[in-house]
């Protein structure tokens, strides 16, 4: 059992994990423009089609020569879940032609020979897909936007770029570490980003208002000081808060079923930066401002 009442030197480690924030954004942006993202059939067109094939000898290669063979454009497949499940992804889409999945199942069916069912099929169009990528980065940048608002209202400027600094920084990392494992972004990934987006938030705006309270009790305390007593303070909510909800998400992970797996993942990363950035960005920033008692009771 953690001890409620902590008085961790926190503010003796904000160096050390700032110069680590800026090596894993640079890590992070460095993937994103030369390695790219792993867009979905969400964001880039084609079609995806999760196939379930009943004969376990068939090897992953022969789907694959399979599919080459119909002259699709650039196919991707994997194995998806359970062995003899695949997820098959193409640039191909039906172009209006009704018999497009039909035909695919029967040339399949001459190449394999075998019995095997499409659990799922997906077509976008690459308009479609161009207007759903658009519209999702839309969203993360109004969501990010409105936070701003929203914390600019409720505090000081000082508190307003700290808060904001902390959720960007959230968001590139974890963005980041889906170019570096070249996991997959769809729409679902988005929805996980802006989730992460009001998390972090909300976790910060605790620990801030727990500063500003006691910028106005202890006038005689720098803010140094003041952001460790803080942090102190609302650690235990901290640390119960992030701990049920990656309970919950670490379950999803594993037990949720492939499908699942980068929504949770997002959303992992999401709570333990999330959490992170919160007490080792957040307060960082208003340290290098030097918020004073002054500056609050102003706003008031």
């Amino acid at each position: 059992m953690f001890n409620l009442k902590s008085n961790i030197p926190f503010v003796n480690y904000f160096k050390i994990f700032n110069l680590i924030s800026i090596i894993l954004i640079l890590i992070s942006i460095g993937s994103i423009f030369y390695k790219g993202l792993n867009f979905g059939v969400d964001f880039k067109g084609g079609t995806l089609i999760e196939l379930r094939i009943e004969n376990k000898e068939i090897s992953i290669s022969e789907v694959r020569n399979s599919f080459i063979k119909m002259n699709l454009g650039d196919v991707n497949v994997k194995k998806f879940g359970k062995e003899g499940d695949y997820l098959i992804k193409f640039e191909a889409t039906k172009d209006n032609n009704p018999n497009f999945i039909e035909n695919i199942k029967n040339q399949l069916s001459k190449n394999l020979g075998t019995n095997f069912n499409f659990r799922r099929v997906e077509n976008v169009g690459p308009k479609v897909s161009s207007e759903l990528l658009k519209a999702g980065l839309i969203a993360i940048v109004l969501s990010l936007s409105v936070m701003l608002i929203y914390i600019w209202i409720r505090f000081e400027w000082q508190f307003s770029l700290g808060a904001i600094i902390a959720l960007v920084h959230d968001v590139i990392i974890t963005i980041g570490f889906f170019s570096i494992f070249a996991f997959e972004i769809n729409l679902s990934i988005v929805a996980a980003v802006l989730t992460i987006v009001g998390y972090s938030m909300n976790d910060t705006v605790v620990i801030f208002d727990r500063v500003r309270e006691n910028l106005r009790r202890y006038a005689s305390k720098k803010i140094d000081e003041i952001s460790n007593i803080s942090i102190n303070q609302t650690l235990s909510r901290t640390i119960i808060t992030s701990t049920t909800t990656l309970l919950a998400l670490l379950s999803i992970f594993f037990f949720g079923g492939t499908i699942l797996h980068g929504f949770s993942f997002a959303m992992i990363l999401g709570v333990v930066f999330g959490t992170y950035s919160s007490i080792f960005i957040a307060n960082p920033i208003l340290i290098k401002l030097k918020v004073t008692q002054k500056s609050v009771l102003k706003q008031d």
